[in-house]
C-alpha cells in the first residue's frame, strides 16, 4: 500500500525520542536473535512461546510443556517484540520511526512507554476477545503501531508526510488523508476478511481505539490536539 518516510515536524519538549528508538533497538535485537535465520521448528517454539494464543490466554486450551515459557499473560506484553519475517518487522518500525517521535514529544517519554505497551496490551486483548478459541499465536508490533498512529493523526492532522506510494511513488501529503486512509482500510480489511485470514485485524482495531482515547488523557499539559492554532498549509 504505502510506507511513510519523513515528516517535517520538529520536537517541542524532549531532544532525542529515547523511548521510540529504544523500541526500535529491541525489536530489531529480538527479531535477529529468533525469527531472522531461525528454522521452522525454532519460530514456531518462539511464537508459541511468546506470543498470545487466545484460546491459552482464556484457559481454553494448553500448550505443550516445551512451550510454556512465560506465564500466559505476559505474552501480551512479549508478543508485541516479535516479527514473522522482515518485511514484518521493517514495516512496523518504519511507522514507529516517522510517527513516534512526536507522539513520545507530546506524552513525555515515560508516559509514552505506558501508552505504546497499553496500545499494545489492548490489541491483544482485543484480538483474542474477538477469537477466543483461536490456537494461532498473535506475534507483531502493529497493535501498539497503530495506537501511535492514532495519537499522531489526533496531534497533528495537518502536517505533511512523506510517503512511498507501491514502494515506487514519492507523495507528500497531510497526514490526515496519509493515517485516515490508512486507518479506514483497516476497518475495511476487518469487514472483507476472509476465514482463513491470518492477519490480526482486530489487533489494529484495539490499538487505533486505544491509541485514540489515551493520547486525550496522557498528553502534556498544554498540547493540543487536532492541531488547533496551525495555519491549514503548515509544513510542520
Amino acid at each position: 500500500m504505502f510506507v511513510p518516510l519523513h515528516d517535517h515536524n520538529p520536537l517541542d519538549h524532549v531532544r532525542v525520542q529515547y523511548v521510540t528508538i529504544a523500541i526500535i533497538i529491541t525489536n530489531v535485537i529480538v527479531f535477529l536473535l529468533t525469527f531472522a535465520a531461525a528454522s521452522d521448528a525454532t519460530t514456531n517454539g518462539v511464537a508459541y512461546g511468546y506470543g498470545v494464543t487466545p484460546a491459552v490466554l482464556f484457559d481454553l486450551s494448553e500448550l505443550p510443556l516445551h512451550y510454556q515459557v512465560v506465564p500466559e499473560q505476559l505474552t501480551l506484553v512479549s508478543y508485541m517484540f516479535l516479527h514473522g519475517g522482515w518485511m514484518h518487522l521493517l514495516g512496523n518500525m518504519a511507522f514507529l520511526w516517522v510517527f513516534g517521535d512526536n507522539v513520545e514529544d507530546a506524552l513525555g517519554h515515560m508516559k509514552f512507554l505506558f501508552f505504546y505497551l497499553a496500545c499494545g496490551i489492548f490489541a491483544g486483548l482485543l484480538h483474542s476477545w474477538m477469537n477466543p478459541a483461536s490456537e494461532m499465536p498473535l506475534v507483531g508490533a502493529s497493535g501498539a503501531v497503530a495506537g501511535v498512529i492514532a495519537a499522531y493523526l489526533m496531534l497533528h492532522p495537518k502536517v505533511k508526510v512523506w510517503v512511498l506510494i507501491l514502494m515506487r511513488i514519492p507523495l507528500r501529503l497531510s497526514a490526515m488523508w496519509v493515517l485516515g486512509f490508512w486507518v479506514i482500510m483497516q476497518i475495511f480489511s476487518l469487514l472483507m476478511a476472509a476465514p482463513e485470514d491470518h492477519v490480526a485485524w482486530w489487533a489494529h482495531i484495539g490499538g487505533l481505539g486505544a491509541g485514540a482515547v489515551l493520547v486525550v488523557f496522557l498528553r502534556r499539559d498544554g498540547v493540543q490536539l487536532f492541531d488547533r492554532g496551525l495555519e491549514e498549509n503548515v509544513s510542520g
